[in-house]
């Protein structure tokens, strides 16, 4: 009898005990509870969640609307390049080394790298005869993308890359170099290097 009345159980509410209850279900199908723990699926087509933190991958078939977002949207990297110092103070004498950036393709979506501008420059003395260079020489995959040198003339190099999803790791080498023809340490400056990588999107940006 009493498997026969719990498998057919009507009633107009069902609630717990306690003031407030703990538990109800009315007969339209509201459903109030202060804690569960659900194993199996869970299908809704609408609601709002508070405060509830996703322990594990998920995944957002539709539009994702945020207003504040923690995370790793768009990653940034910076670093100073290599400078010869001079022995005996660790000053700064000239630009002389190689920064190597590595950029994993673990993304579903294209993406692109952005290099804002890197401005280098190197001297000159006053005199025709007497001058240093700084030259500056970006490859991606080990194939030369840039080349430029400076000496009194300070020169720029920046760039956006495409990165489609896919593609492989992409690997940046920025390798700075000084050369003087004086007979002392030549003198040469480079600002540091930022490097930032975003999805790639026209969505609400038009360029006429």
């Amino acid at each position: 009898m009493n498997e026969v009345f719990l498998k057919y159980l009507s009633a107009p509410t069902i609630t717990s005990g306690g003031n407030p209850p703990a538990f109800s279900l009315t007969p339209d199908g509201r459903l109030a509870a202060k804690n569960a723990d659900i194993s199996g699926h869970i299908n809704a087509t609408s609601g709002a969640l508070n405060n509830v933190v996703i322990a594990e991958d998920c995944a957002i078939q539709g539009t994702l609307r945020a207003e504040r977002i923690l995370g790793d949207i768009v990653k940034a990297v910076g670093k100073e390049f290599p400078y010869f110092r001079e022995p005996s103070t660790g000053a700064k004498r000239f630009a002389s080394g190689t920064l190597t950036v590595q950029i994993d393709d673990d993304q579903s979506f294209d993406r692109q790298i952005i290099i804002p501008p890197i401005n280098f420059q190197g001297s000159y003395y006053g005199r025709s005869d007497t001058w240093d260079t700084c030259t500056l020489e970006v490859r991606r995959n080990g194939a030369l993308i840039y080349s430029g040198t400076s000496s009194s003339v300070p020169e720029s190099y920046g760039a956006t890359l495409d990165m489609p999803a896919g593609g492989g790791i992409v690997t940046l080498t920025f390798s700075v170099s000084t050369r003087g023809n004086s007979t002392g340490w030549p003198n040469s400056r480079i600002s540091d290097l930022i490097l930032m990588v975003v999805k790639k999107s026209t969505a609400g940006i038009r360029i006429s």
